[in-house]
C-alpha cells in the first residue's frame, strides 16, 4: 500500500495536461497557500504562490507529507479527468 505522501507525489508527477498548474493546497498545520505552479524534485514539492505572503515569500518548499488536500479553481473536464483514470460522473 502506497503512503500518502507517495500518492500526493503521483498526483503532482502525473498533473493531467488539460488542467492548469494551480489551486489551493492545504498543509497538514491547515494552512491555506495558493499557487499558480508547482516543481517536484525527488520527495520535495516546491509551489510557486499566486501572491507573495505577508512576509513576502513566493515560493514554498515541503514535503510530500505535508500535503492534505489540494483544491481546484478551475472548471474540471470529465473527459480529462476520465483519460487520467478516473471513475465516474459529474452530476
Amino acid at each position: 500500500m502506497l503512503s500518502t505522501a507517495e500518492v500526493w507525489k503521483s498526483v503532482f508527477a502525473k498533473w493531467p495536461e488539460g488542467i492548469p498548474h494551480r489551486g489551493l493546497l492545504v498543509n497538514t498545520l491547515n494552512e491555506t497557500i495558493p499557487f499558480k505552479g508547482f516543481m517536484i524534485k525527488d520527495d520535495l514539492l516546491l509551489l510557486d504562490r499566486t501572491n507573495p505572503d505577508p512576509a513576502g515569500t513566493r515560493f514554498v518548499l515541503m514535503g510530500f507529507d505535508a500535503v492534505y488536500t489540494v483544491k481546484f479553481i478551475d472548471q474540471l473536464k470529465e473527459a480529462v479527468l476520465k483519460a487520467d483514470g478516473y471513475l465516474g460522473k459529474f452530476a
